[in-house]
């Protein structure tokens, strides 16, 4: 794709998701506090990534109550940015058993208002080979130092965008898995080839930025290219319906896709 249709898709990707999150906010509610997994869980910033001289740190939470390597999952943040919203949600996968690591594709900064998000997210897509080095050096901090022996993508809304675009990035034969929540999609079988591990895709059948059209031609590209994948279609559902923060929860979505993600994740990794 040459780089003109790569600024189109993100300028059209960037007006849809303005449309969707116009009326949402990043405010932390009750429905954050998830009931956890069964492991004792230990978190710590981690100094990964190098931007322009200047340290970035992300998000590790790990089993505690845990001897030797434990599989990992590479976590990548909404558009509002690496907030308490998904260190809630690492520690969530740390207390399933796993070595979470959220990486910050914004390098330090958050939203806390649409307008924020937006500039943020519109920064980080104009840098696609800085986003790349930065998921890359955050696989490192699970592959070489945790040295998780199997590990997964997941990611919600741009995070979705990014699960998905690391897993291409990366390959089958880096990681076992992806989770993909409402994130923009490819759709063309060529350049999906490299998914040949096992992807779980959740979506709002009320989204109009990531449509339920775009999710069946995805369903149908990895169904050509014979990629395991199990692709879920909530009805009533609009965008973001997973983010206990945010003002387009829903409860029942959240908790089916929730459970459906540590099911999968169980399955391919542990």
């Amino acid at each position: 794709m040459c780089h003109d249709d790569t600024a189109v898709k993100n300028s059209s990707y960037l007006l849809a998701m303005g449309k969707e999150h116009a009326a949402d906010n990043a405010l932390a509610s009750p429905a954050t506090q998830m009931v956890p997994g069964p492991h004792a869980v230990t978190t710590r910033l981690v100094s990964y990534h190098t931007v322009n001289g200047r340290e970035v740190s992300g998000y590790l939470a790990q089993p505690s109550d845990v001897t030797g390597p434990v599989p990992g999952v590479l976590v990548f943040h909404e558009w509002w940015g690496l907030n308490a919203n998904i260190e809630a949600m690492t520690r969530q996968l740390a207390s399933q058993g796993y070595a979470a690591f959220a990486v910050d594709l914004y390098n330090g900064e958050k939203a806390t208002t649409p307008e924020q998000a937006m500039g943020l997210m519109k920064g980080a897509l104009g840098d696609a080979a800085g986003m790349q080095a930065n998921f890359t050096d955050g696989y490192a901090v699970l592959s070489r130092m945790v040295k998780a022996p199997k590990i997964a993508t997941l990611g919600w809304c741009f995070g979705g965008k990014m699960s998905l675009a690391s897993a291409l990035a990366l390959g089958g034969s880096k990681l076992a898995a992806a989770v993909i929540y409402y994130g923009q999609l490819e759709t063309d079988p060529e350049k999906l080839k490299p998914l040949t591990m096992p992807v779980l895709g959740l979506f709002g059948g009320a989204d109009k930025g990531i449509t339920p059209d775009s999710v069946h031609a995805f369903e149908a590209a990895l169904k050509a290219n014979h990629t395991p994948a199990e692709i879920h279609i909530y009805e009533g559902a609009g965008h973001a319906f997973a983010n206990p923060s945010g003002a387009n929860y829903q409860a029942a979505a959240a908790e089916d896709a929730w459970a459906r993600t540590t099911a999968f994740l169980a399955k391919t990794l542990q």
